[in-house]
C-alpha cells in the first residue's frame, strides 16, 4: 500500500463492515451517546482531532458520517492486528508514535488536498491511568500546515471500557461530542501556540473527575487487579514496588500496611487508619509524575539503565517474537538501546526531546521505535516498566522547559 502521493479512497466494502461491526460494539459494548455531531453532514476537507482512552476509540467514531474516513493509527497497532488486510482496502495511514515522516505527511496532506475526511489521534497513546498522554508539540505546526477545518470528537468514558493495566472488555455508557473548532480560515490566521492552546483544551482529560460527572456503571469496575503495574509507589511509605493487589478490589502496601478499596464507579476510599485520603487514580499516578519531576529537576545528570529482552515482529507471522538482548538506558538527551538483536549489533538513540512518552504496557514492556523499526523491550523486572515512563515523560518535561528558558 503506498499512497504517498495520491488518495486513496477507503475500499466501500472494507469499511461498510468495519462501520457495521463498529456500530454493534458502539451499541452494545460501549453503549455510545452522541451529544453532537457537526461533522454528520459536513462537506469537503476537514480534520477530526479525537482524544484517545482506549486502543477501540474509533469503534465509536467511525459511523459519525457516510463518508468514507481517512484513519492514522499507530504502526505497532497495524502490523500486528489480524486483519490487516482489511485495514489496507481501508487505506488506513500507518504512522510511528511521535514520529511523523515527510512520507507520512504527504499520505495525510493528500487526503486534505482531495477534499476528504482525515481522523488524528494526537495523543498517539490510550492512557494508563486515566490522565491524557502528552500531545506532541510538532502536531499543531502540522495541523496548521494541512489547512483545513477542524472538528473535535470528544469522547468520555472509554478509559473505563478498557484500562491499559488489564485484560478484556468492560461494557458501560460513554459518550461522544464532535464539534468544529477551527474553520479553515481560522486555521491560516491563528499562530501555531493558539491553535495549541485551544485544541489542548478540548482534547485533554482527567477520566477519573469526568466520572463524578458520568456517575456511569462499567462491569467489573471495581476489580483493580493490574493496577499495582501503574501505581507502583506506596503515597504514605514512598517505597517502591510495595503496592500489591489484595483480593478483587483492594490495593495494599506489603511494608506500611496503607490499604485502599475500589468501589463500582472505579474511585478509591482509604481503608487503613492511617495514610493519605486518594479518591482518584489519577491523582496518585500524578503524584508519582511529580516526585519523578522533582528528582530529575534537582538531579539531571541521573540515568536510568535497565537490562531488557528484545522482540520484533516477524512479518510472516505479524506476531512479536523473542529477538535478543539490550541495556536500555534513559538519560536527560535520549533513550539508547545497546545489545545484540538478530545476531547483529544494536547501537541506536532516540531524542528526549522528541519523544513525550513510549507505548508500554504496565508490568510487561516499552516500545523504543527507531525509523520504521519496533523494539518490544522487557524488563527483566518487568515492575519497573511504568517507572521508566515516568522517567522518560519527566525527562521530556525539563527538556522543553530549558528550552523555553533559553
Amino acid at each position: 500500500m503506498d499512497n504517498t502521493k495520491t488518495y486513496c479512497k477507503p475500499n466501500w466494502f472494507a469499511y461498510t463492515l468495519a462501520r457495521f461491526v463498529s456500530f454493534l460494539f458502539a451499541t452494545f459494548i460501549f453503549r455510545r451517546k452522541i451529544l453532537r455531531n457537526e461533522v454528520r453532514h459536513a462537506k469537503g476537507a476537514y480534520v477530526i482531532l479525537a482524544n484517545h482512552e482506549m486502543a477501540l476509540d474509533f469503534v465509536n467514531l467511525i459511523g459519525a458520517t457516510h463518508r468514507r474516513m481517512t484513519f492514522v493509527i499507530s504502526n505497532s497497532f497495524y502490523q500486528t492486528l489480524p486483519v490487516k488486510k482489511i485495514l489496507d482496502w481501508m487505506h488506513v495511514i500507518p504512522k510511528q508514535q511521535f514520529q511523523t515522516s515527510v512520507s507520512d505527511m504527504k499520505k495525510m496532506k493528500a487526503v486534505i488536498q482531495a477534499g476528504q475526511p482525515l481522523v488524528i489521534y494526537p495523543a498517539g497513546l490510550m492512557c494508563e491511568d486515566g490522565l491524557s498522554t502528552p500531545i506532541p508539540r510538532g502536531t499543531f505546526k502540522f495541523i496548521k500546515w494541512l489547512g483545513a477545518e477542524v472538528y473535535i470528537a470528544r469522547s468520555k468514558g472509554t478509559y473505563f471500557n478498557m484500562p491499559k493495566w488489564t485484560k478484556g472488555i468492560r461494557p458501560g455508557r460513554t459518550t461522544l461530542d464532535i464539534y468544529r473548532l477551527f474553520s479553515a480560515e481560522d486555521t491560516a490566521k491563528l499562530s501555531v501556540e493558539e491553535i495549541q492552546a485551544q485544541a489542548e483544551d478540548a482534547l485533554l482529560f482527567d477520566a477519573y473527575r469526568e466520572q463524578e460527572e458520568l456517575q456511569a456503571f462499567y462491569s467489573k469496575n471495581n476489580d483493580i487487579r493490574g493496577l499495582e503495574n501503574v501505581l507502583y509507589i506506596c503515597p504514605h511509605c514512598g517505597k517502591e514496588y510495595t503496592v500489591q493487589s489484595s483480593g478483587v478490589d483492594m490495593l495494599g502496601c506489603s511494608s506500611c500496611g496503607y490499604q485502599v478499596r475500589s468501589d463500582r464507579f472505579g474511585f478509591l476510599s482509604r481503608i487503613s487508619s492511617f495514610g493519605p485520603v486518594i479518591r482518584y487514580v489519577s491523582d496518585w499516578s500524578s503524584n508519582i509524575q511529580q516526585f519523578m519531576l522533582q528528582q530529575l529537576e534537582s538531579h539531571p545528570e541521573q540515568k536510568c539503565s535497565v537490562p531488557v529482552d528484545i522482540s520484533m515482529i516477524d512479518s510472516k507471522t505479524s506476531k512479536f517474537v523473542p529477538a535478543g538482548s539490550a541495556e536500555l538506558t534513559i538519560s536527560a538527551e535520549c533513550i539508547s538501546l545497546c545489545g545484540k538483536v538478530n545476531n547483529e549489533d544494536l547501537q541506536i538513540e532516540v531524542p528526549i526531546r522528541s519523544t513525550p512518552t513510549l507505548p508500554f504496557r504496565p508490568g510487561q514492556y516499552l516500545e523504543v521505535q527507531h525509523g520504521l523499526t519496533i523494539y518490544r523491550c522487557h524488563p527483566q523486572d518487568p515492575r519497573c516498566t511504568t517507572k521508566l515512563i515516568h522517567t522518560i515523560k519527566a525527562f521530556y518535561q525539563l527538556a522543553w522547559a530549558e528550552g523555553a528558558e533559553n
